[in-house]
């Protein structure tokens, strides 16, 4: 599956991006406060527009310099100053993975050099840029945005990212470029979609033994192990023939909670492990057995299936645990319960110094691959939901109930499972739930998420 576009806002602070962030994503995720330096990390959430479904990522701001008076006016939050240098370093990286950029100046200011300075980074990219003209609430305000087009980037779109003035506009400018540059569109941006290799994401916390893990696959010391967190700061390709086979695999950095993250280059290892889970078929999400499952460890395993990507469960440094006959059943259920949202997710508990079962790994992510692209027979599958039906039917809503038509299994990587109904308004996620289980009773999919269409079949009664 391609990558979703990626947008970055960027420009000087206290321009407004994180406000314009949490408007697009609906949501207020990002600080916003009127001191400069305020965002010292980057967002990265997604929504929706058209019908297209974009992953924005919130910078800090590129400081360049001060104009003068900027810092008399508004001094940098306290202790920010040292972090200027990471934040423009987090920025220009997020300038690096974005399809298209959107600068955020403001329109009542009007241009200053340091704006100046920003455009001329974003033109060296050779990317589609967009000015966003914020804080033009009024007519008049408006007026003022025509400046801006001085800078000799792109079109100008004056917008009030508190009020969601021209927003629409500017999201309009968003998709144009995207289809104006064909080279730039996230079909580009990775794995073609006929790329048939098993994709292998290794993910979890800092220093849980990813890079250990990957140098026991492979058999060589592809990429540097330290006992320091945070020594991979970067998405690692590495291809190898597993019985015949393509098979990719992509270390990443690891990734901490986001108090926990460090502006800089530790933030933008973050935007690449969550770009490597994107790319994969399969997610290795590698756990410490020392530390147990930690709350961080459900987070990624969340961010694993919002991306409706397949999950492998290793639990590293097994051999570091002291041990009783019911050491392995204890943590089996702590796994169960706390990780009871993952798609029945197979569990290794291997020890990356030792080599021990590392045979496996492969052998198991190989196996979840082929269920993820496995396709149910129609026939069985309208068995499996008449069965389902008859042992279970349907709670009624009011005089009606619910009544299923046809099934198919109308796509695989992910399976998606198309089932037409008198009406999709009387699925209830209960019984959307107990099919979804009868379904996986005979054809486990295991670690992979299936979804579950409901489609009103034209001509029948509704």
């Amino acid at each position: 599956m391609p990558a979703r576009p990626l947008v970055a806002l960027v420009g000087r602070p206290n321009v407004g991006k994180s406000t314009l962030f949490n408007r697009l994503v609906g949501e207020r995720l990002a600080v916003t406060n009127p001191i400069p330096g305020t965002t010292r990390d980057r967002l990265m959430s997604e929504f929706e527009w058209r019908g297209v479904v974009f992953r924005v990522v919130d910078t800090g701001g590129i400081e360049i310099y001060e104009p003068k008076g900027v810092r008399d006016e508004h001094p940098l939050a306290e202790g920010s100053s040292d972090f200027v240098p990471l934040i423009r370093a987090q920025a220009l990286s997020a300038v690096q993975e974005a399809d298209v950029l959107v600068l955020l100046v403001d329109a009542l200011v009007g241009v200053t050099g340091a704006d100046e300075e920003v455009a001329e980074i974003l033109r060296r990219t050779e990317k589609p840029v967009l000015v966003a003209a914020n804080k033009a609430d009024h007519a008049s305000h408006t007026g003022n945005a025509v400046d801006f087009y001085a800078l000799g980037v792109g079109d100008v779109y004056p917008v009030s990212a508190i009020h969601g003035i021209g927003v629409g506009d500017l999201l309009d400018g968003v998709v144009a470029a995207l289809e104006a540059n064909a080279e730039l569109t996230p079909e580009a941006t990775f794995e073609s979609e006929d790329d048939e290799r098993l994709k292998i994401a290794i993910v979890g916390r800092p220093n849980v033994g990813k890079s250990s893990l990957l140098n026991r696959l492979i058999g060589s010391e592809r990429v540097i192990v330290s006992p320091l967190a945070g020594t991979t700061r970067d998405a690692i390709d590495t291809e190898l023939t597993f019985y015949g086979e393509q098979v990719l695999l992509i270390d990443t950095a690891g990734i901490r909670k986001r108090g926990k993250i460090e502006p800089g280059v530790e933030q933008y290892s973050v935007l690449r492990s969550m770009n490597a889970i994107e790319r994969a078929d399969v997610a290795l999400l590698v756990i410490d057995a020392i530390d147990g499952i930690t709350e961080q460890d459900q987070h990624i395993a969340g961010y694993i299936i919002e991306a409706r990507k397949s999950v492998l469960i290793i639990v590293n440094k097994w051999d570091a645990v002291d041990k009783d006959a019911y050491t392995m059943t204890t943590f089996q259920k702590q796994i169960d319960e706390k990780f009871n949202f993952l798609p029945n997710p197979p569990v290794i508990y291997i020890s990356a110094l030792t080599g021990q079962r590392i045979h496996l790994v492969l052998e198991a992510a190989k196996r979840i691959w082929e269920a993820r692209h496995f396709r149910i027979p129609t026939g069985e599958l309208n068995r499996l939901i008449r069965d389902a039906y008859s042992k279970h039917p349907a709670p009624g809503h009011g005089t009606r109930r619910l009544k299923l038509m046809y099934a198919s299994q109308v796509r695989t990587n992910p399976p998606l499972i198309l089932i037409h109904v008198n009406d999709p308004r009387l699925v209830h996620f209960t019984y959307k739930r107990f099919l979804e289980n009868q379904i996986r009773a005979e054809y486990a999919f295991e670690g992979t998420p299936i979804s579950l269409s409901f489609r009103a079949r034209s001509g029948l009664d509704k």
